[in-house]
């Protein structure tokens, strides 16, 4: 069997693989860790993934899977490792091919196989290779000619089967065995398929690799943007892909007259051109066909045939369009279908023939029925139709089950298993820096404040408003209009500002709870709101250091808050309050020059310091017998506290529990926040599971704060790896920051994601990333404008600033 250890032998030569791992940052004595690499890789070169697959513009799923595939690693990673493809074609052709494909295979040609190893071979940058296969792809018995490319290829690869037939014969049975013998591993889509390799191929369980197909992120529909297509008042049944016989679309046509009859508005959309190789073998005979059998259950005026090969943009606006889709195939063999996992992806209800891919994915997000039984397929339809509340649950169910299939995950598991394969350290992979998205805030944020949670990326504006989530995206936006000028960032400033203002009382304590309408809820008055009020003096703080870029009006209100709230804060007793307070109290005398706030600082401290000596001890630095959530604040505050007042007391403190803290939460080149599930007791081990991104940007906001003060490099590391726990790198390795949204997961557990995008969670991702936009590097981040450019912007956002009413109530 050929190995990657068999490759090392033939081009001995060490490589750092710096771009596609993110490489330690070099230690105090500027030692750096060396990796060992397989291929010498030409200096200022990206390493290079190829993929071995047909490509558009040739017409067929695994030529757009590929396309996907390759998109998706280059938008997940960057100039961090380059993508090509060689391209799979019957014979030579006049096709223009996009600039990604640097090979081309022909097929029909077995002398062509040989060659292209060797050209793969001697290709120094060329450090993995995916092969795409499906045995129609390749000529020979079974597609046997693949087996002259893998016995001479010398570069590590991994074998992706898009199809394994059960009960195989003999012939089909040794070509897959060879296959797999060659590849340094297999890929399959679904576990059943994995299971037929085992049982049925007797391959080795440690040698596969269940990667699943990948599905797009939908971006929601915005309110006011209008849909292409005219399906006002349908109830929308589809089915789309490339028409053949397999398909057995006739199943859904002998459905319809019995739906129909329940619901006259049903329009069953056919999506999609006739397979190329079915036109050029048989013409459009199938299609001729449907179009009879339509007439022939008089049903025209309820079925509408697309034929052709829709743009993405084209197909998902007819799924998001779309009641409840349906998947026919007559094809019991069909491992996966990619126009399943879109339609999922889409939040379409499904009714689907049990494929293994169905019978894995639709747990709740739809219905199977037996293969060709029409009249089973209009049961399970006017059932759904029957019950809305079932439908709605059965779009989250599908987005829930789908959403680790998103390409970027699939792109961070091909990524993970090529430096499996190629025998790479495991460092963290290095992400590409997402660009800075405040869509989702936008959507969060309505007439008198953000909107508390939503459901999937859709705000709940029955659970209202919250001064806590004011508070943080007031500090928020605000950076980020600091940083860019942008207009549209002054309504919401102003929004959040207003809101904050208004929760406070007469006695400068602030209230948390507000609903839609503006009314206090209840439950102010039946919680210790000590965080909140902490939050609220963050907030207006912190906004105090930018008091050169607002209308003095709205900062004299800003001043006049924050002094009425002065005597109230010397009551509070949580740590966490008390360090939110010192945060807030340190920005606002940054100019103030306060020796009143100087001693109220002092204050708070002395009692971080008290609660720190009544409970530390040799192995617990801390200044609870518990860790909770934002833990990393408290060193933090005692941080700022040694700032305003000079005290080394209180910054050795702040060291020592902040590295005490590290030391629990970092691992194996990952963030592992404590859990919501369980508070760390001392003594005790923590909880694993249970993740939220408000401690992760926390710790990001400290870690940043700790490097400004020491610069010691371990913490600008460890910045970095906990930034990367929003972009993949957790023990799901899932993204948890939606770049399509532009908002972030309400929490990681231990086998899924919490899909809600709450305010929380997408605001304390906008912190996080707002640090790296100067902190890293300038390639990391992105300084959008020059001085000159930003003085401009800000000047005539501050005209806008001064229309816009100075009141929540008016």
């Amino acid at each position: 069997m050929k190995t990657a250890l068999t490759y090392t032998k033939i081009n001995n030569q060490l490589f750092k693989l710096k771009d596609l791992i993110d490489p330690a940052v070099e230690s105090e004595n500027n030692k750096t860790d060396e990796i060992t690499q397989l291929v010498s890789i030409p200096k200022g070169e990206s390493p290079e993934i190829l993929i071995i697959s047909s490509y558009p513009p040739r017409e067929c799923g695994i030529a757009t899977y590929s396309q996907d595939l390759k998109n998706s690693i280059i938008q997940k990673f960057g100039s961090a490792v380059s993508v090509k493809i060689c391209a799979l074609e019957n014979k030579k052709t006049t096709a223009t091919y996009p600039t990604e494909v640097k090979y081309h295979l022909i097929t029909s040609e077995k002398d062509n196989y040989e060659e292209l190893a060797v050209k793969i071979n001697n290709d120094d940058r060329i450090f993995m290779v995916f092969l795409e296969h499906e045995f129609g792809l390749f000529s020979g018995k079974n597609g046997s000619y693949i087996i002259e490319l893998l016995t001479h290829l010398k570069k590590p690869v991994a074998t992706t089967f898009h199809t394994i037939l059960p009960k195989p014969d003999h012939d089909l049975k040794l070509i897959v065995q060879k296959i797999a013998q060659l590849s340094d591993s297999i890929v399959v889509m679904t576990k059943n398929s994995s299971a037929i390799l085992i049982n049925d191929y007797g391959i080795l369980d440690e040698k596969i690799k269940v990667i699943p197909h990948g599905t797009h992120l939908i971006s929601p529909k915005e309110k006011g943007v209008k849909s292409k297509i005219h399906l006002e008042n349908k109830l929308v049944l589809s089915t789309f892909g490339l028409i053949s016989e397999d398909k057995s679309i006739e199943t859904a046509l002998e459905a319809l007259p019995q739906i129909i009859k329940k619901f006259p508005s049903v329009i069953y959309l056919i999506i999609g051109k006739t397979h190329p190789e079915v036109v050029k073998n048989e013409g459009e005979k199938y299609r001729e066909y449907l179009s009879a059998k339509v007439m022939e259950l008089n049903i025209q005026n309820n079925v509408q045939f697309i034929n052709s090969y829709l743009s993405l943009e084209d197909l998902i606006d007819y799924l998001q369009q779309t009641t409840i889709y349906l998947f026919t195939s007559k094809n019991p063999n069909q491992a996966v279908s990619g126009t399943l996992a879109y339609a999922m992806a889409c939040g379409c209800p499904i009714i689907s023939t049990p494929i293994p891919h169905s019978k894995e994915l639709l747990e709740g997000a739809g219905i199977n029925f037996d293969f060709k039984s029409s009249g089973q397929l209009a049961n399970a339809a006017i059932k759904l139709l029957l019950d809305p509340k079932l439908l709605k649950q059965m779009r989250s169910n599908a987005l829930h089950r789908i959403n680790p299939t998103a390409w970027q995950n699939i792109a961070i598991s091909h990524v993970k298993l090529a430096q499996e394969i190629s025998k790479g350290k495991q460092n963290a992979l290095k992400f590409k820096m997402p660009e800075i998205s405040l869509a989702h805030i936008k959507r969060l944020t309505a007439k008198h404040g953000m909107i508390q949670f939503s459901t999937i990326d859709i705000p709940d504006l029955e659970t209202g408003y919250t001064l806590d989530d004011n508070a943080r995206a007031l500090i928020a936006v605000t950076k980020h209009y600091y940083l860019t000028g942008e207009l549209d960032d002054i309504e919401l400033i102003n929004t959040y500002l207003n809101f904050i203002l208004f929760c406070q009382e007469s006695d400068g304590s602030f209230l948390n709870y507000v609903d839609i309408e503006c009314n206090y809820f209840e439950k102010n008055h039946h919680e210790n709101l000590e965080d909140s009020n902490g939050r609220a003096i963050w907030a207006l703080g912190e906004f105090m250091t930018y008091a050169h870029l607002f209308p003095e009006r709205r900062i004299e209100k800003v001043r006049l808050a924050l002094d009425k709230s002065l005597h109230y804060i010397n009551k509070f007793q949580s740590p966490r309050a008390i360090s939110f307070a010192i945060k807030g109290l340190y920005h606002y005398n940054l100019k103030k020059k306060s020796t009143e706030i100087e001693n109220l600082i002092v204050a708070l401290a002395d009692n971080l310091v008290s609660k720190y000596r009544g409970v530390s001890e040799k192995k617990w630095d801390w200044y609870e017998d518990y860790l909770t959530y934002a833990n990393s604040l408290l060193p933090e505050a005692m941080l700022y506290a040694s700032m305003s007042s000079g005290s080394y007391l209180y910054k050795d403190i702040a060291k020592k529990t902040f590295d005490f803290l590290l030391s629990i939460i970092f691992k194996n080149n990952q963030i592992k926040v404590i859990s919501n599930q369980g508070w760390k007791l001392k003594g005790k081990s923590p909880n694993q599971f249970g993740e939220q991104p408000i401690d992760v940007a926390y710790t990001i906001l400290a870690l940043n704060q700790f490097y400004e003060i020491f610069q010691e490099v371990g913490y600008l590391e460890k910045m970095k790896i906990a930034f990367s726990w929003f972009l993949g790198n957790n023990h799901l390795s899932q993204i948890v920051y939606n770049p399509c949204t532009g908002g972030c997961y309400d929490g990681l557990e231990e086998t899924h994601l919490n899909l809600n995008q709450g305010a929380e969670s997408t605001v304390s991702y906008l912190l996080a990333r707002l640090i790296f936009e100067k902190r890293v590097s300038p390639k990391e981040g992105s300084e959008r404008y020059s001085d000159l450019q930003l003085s401009k912007k800000r000047e005539k956002a501050s005209k806008l600033l001064n229309k816009i009413p100075k009141d929540i109530s008016e």
